[in-house]
């Protein structure tokens, strides 16, 4: 029985690499293909984004089975 509280996951379905894109697609109820936009752009023109990538990959649990 859910306690109606959302979750932050890992996703083990939508997931590319890690699953963080997915997993906060989710979470935000967007297209996880706009979240893995932001990313990469975030990449591109701010940097640092790949380090928060690795940092959520880590500290995100993943979705249970």
């Amino acid at each position: 029985m859910t306690d109606g509280t959302k979750k932050l996951y890992r996703s083990r379905i939508d997931r590319k690499i890690a699953g963080v894109c997915g997993g906060l697609a989710e979470y935000f109820g967007i297209d996880p293909t706009l979240v893995r936009l932001l990313f990469v752009l975030g990449l591109i023109f701010v940097g640092g984004t790949l380090l928060a990538y690795i940092i959520l990959a880590i500290v995100i649990p993943e979705e249970p089975a």
